[in-house]
């Protein structure tokens, strides 16, 4: 019987992927539905309501890419960074770089003759990719992509903000604070369990989080924007 585990090179980063877009598209349920709810709280003008929800749809969006862009690009560089220390390493003390490979086989549970026999055949096979792999977790060939980070980032960000901006539009002025906090709820279980499914943790106290966390911030912004409407501020 074959078993496939997630773990290591294209499997792990698609999990990390697939993750990031469910706490992207997080993101954007809540910042979109806060900002619309809170809105909606001081005035029932549509065209402020979506004003305010397209701006906050757009700008999330590009600061959650520029964000991803960033961190994933030093990431990278730091990765690329410790390959070329590495490449180096092997090329001045290759017989320095088979015994330290061996032992760090023997610390995860190998025999000594079995670890050392493992090291010198990974070596000949491709020294550069064992080092990688067992010392540092890294699989040259797959390493990530700050523009792919970006843009998935941003994707996420959107999908999950128009679901808040679509329900608060598209519904009846007298409905339409109740029905959108429900959609957003409801979106906010859904994205929490499937976060803690991918991660393998609790999904109803994942669930359980986020609906309270989401509740709370629709609530304070709702009466935020109540007070300041009722005040004349807004």
């Amino acid at each position: 019987m074959t078993h496939e585990e997630p773990h290591g090179g294209v499997t792990s980063q698609k999990l990390n992927w697939l993750r990031a877009g469910v706490l992207g598209a997080n993101d954007g349920i809540v910042s979109v539905a806060s900002l619309v709810v809170g809105v909606a709280g001081a005035t029932s003008d549509t065209g402020a309501i979506a004003t305010a929800g397209t701006a906050a749809l757009v700008g999330g969006a590009v600061s959650m890419a520029l964000g991803e862009y960033v961190s994933v690009s030093s990431q990278r560089d730091s990765e690329r960074n410790m390959i070329r220390v590495e490449r180096r390493e092997l090329r001045e003390d290759p017989q320095g770089e088979l015994e330290e490979l061996a032992e760090m086989l023997q610390e995860r549970g190998i025999s000594d003759a079995t670890a050392r026999q493992a090291a010198r055949e990974m070596t000949q096979h491709d020294a550069l990719a064992a080092h990688l792999e067992v010392e540092l977790g890294i699989d040259q060939e797959d390493l990530v992509s700050p523009w792919h980070a970006a843009f998935s980032s941003a994707i996420a960000f959107t999908l999950g903000g128009l679901l808040p901006l679509v329900a608060m539009l598209a519904t009846d002025v007298s409905w339409r604070v109740g029905v959108t906090i429900v959609a957003v709820l409801i979106a906010l279980a859904i994205t929490g369990s499937t976060a803690a499914h991918i991660g393998g943790g609790p999904k109803v106290r994942a669930a359980a989080r986020l609906v309270l966390g989401g509740a709370l911030a629709l609530a304070l912004t709702y009466a935020i924007g109540n007070l300041l409407g009722t005040t004349g501020v807004v």
